[in-house]
C-alpha cells in the first residue's frame, strides 16, 4: 500500500531528562498535535488526530513511531476512532512502533467505533528493545444504525504483533464478523456488545502486580466479564466485555494508575478531553 490517506512519522528522544521530538512529519488527514507536558518528569504527550472526522471507503492511514532510549511518551487521540460505511473497500490502518531500551511508551487511543456495514482492517508492530517499557489499550465498540441493532459492521480486524529482542512475543488477531458468526454467543461476545484490551510489556512486571489489578477489576460493580494473564514475554494482558466504553475505560484506568505508580513512581497524567 503506497497510496495513504494520511501517514505520520514521529521520532522521540531525550534531551537532559525532557522528552522531545527529533523529527515529525505528517501529511493528508492525519495530524500530531503540539507536544503537552502535564508533569515536571520530562515525559511528553501527543494528540493524533483525523481531521476528516472519521474513516470512510477505502481509506488507509499509516503510523511510524519511535522512542530513543531514555524517551517518554504518552500517545492518545482526540477523540473515538469512527469507521463509517465501506460499500466497496475496507478501511485500513497500520502502526509501526519501534522502542530502543530504557525507552517508555504508551498507546492509549479513544474508543474504535464501527458504524453500520463498515469494514475495518488494524494491524499494529511493535519491536521492543529489553529494557523498554510499553503499555497498549483499545476498546471497540458497536456504532449506531438506524435498526438499533448492535452488530451491523461487516467486518472489525485487529491484529497485533509484539517483538521482544528481535522475536515475536506476541501475536493477538481479533475478527468479528456478525453476518457470519454468532457474535453474542459462547466464543465471540458471550452476550456484551463492548470489547477492551490491554497489553502491558515490561521487565518490571511481577507476578504480585497480576494480583492487584485483579482484586481492583473486581471492586468494579458494573456488568462486565473479563480475564488477565502473564505474556510468553514479560508482561500481561487483559481482555474485559461489557455493555458500555465507560464499564471498560473506567478499569482500565484503574490498572493504568496502579501500573503507572509500580513503574513510574507516580500517578498517570489526565488525559481528558471534554
Amino acid at each position: 500500500m503506497t497510496d495513504w490517506t494520511g501517514s505520520l512519522s514521529l521520532e522521540l528522544e531525550d534531551r537532559n531528562g525532557k522528552t522531545v521530538a527529533k523529527r515529525v512529519y505528517f501529511q493528508g488527514a492525519f495530524k500530531v498535535m503540539r507536544p503537552i507536558y502535564t508533569d515536571d518528569s520530562g515525559q511528553v504527550c501527543y494528540y493524533l488526530l483525523n481531521p476528516g472526522g472519521g474513516y470512510l471507503d477505502g481509506d488507509r492511514y499509516k503510523m511510524d513511531i519511535s522512542a530513543d532510549e531514555g524517551s517518554k511518551v504518552t500517545l492518545t487521540t482526540q477523540s473515538a476512532t469512527k469507521v463509517y460505511k465501506t460499500p466497496k473497500n475496507y478501511a485500513y490502518q497500520e502502526t509501526v512502533i519501534r522502542l530502543k531500551k530504557g525507552s517508555y511508551l504508551e498507546y492509549l487511543p479513544d474508543p474504535l467505533i464501527a458504524y453500520q456495514n463498515a469494514h475495518y482492517k488494524q494491524k499494529t508492530v511493535v519491536h521492543i528493545e529489553r529494557g523498554a517499557t510499553f503499555l497498549y489499550t483499545d476498546i471497540l465498540t458497536p456504532g449506531w444504525s438506524p435498526n438499533g441493532e448492535k452488530f451491523t459492521y461487516d467486518t472489525v480486524q485487529l491484529m497485533t504483533e509484539i517483538y521482544w529482542d528481535g522475536k515475536l512475543g506476541v501475536f493477538d488477531h481479533i475478527k468479528l464478523m456478525p453476518q457470519q458468526q454468532t457474535i453474542s454467543g459462547l466464543g465471540f461476545m458471550e452476550g456484551y456488545t463492548h470489547l477492551g484490551s490491554m497489553i502491558a510489556v515490561s521487565e518490571q512486571t511481577e507476578p504480585e502486580y497480576l494480583d492487584e489489578l485483579y482484586e481492583a477489576i473486581r471492586s468494579e460493580e458494573s456488568d462486565f466479564s473479563f480475564g488477565i494473564s502473564h505474556l510468553a514475554i514479560p508482561g500481561f494482558c487483559i481482555r474485559i466485555q461489557a455493555n458500555a466504553t465507560q464499564t471498560i475505560e473506567r478499569i482500565f484506568n484503574q490498572c493504568h494508575t496502579i501500573i503507572s505508580k509500580k513503574w513510574n513512581h507516580r500517578p498517570p497524567s489526565s488525559l481528558r478531553k471534554y
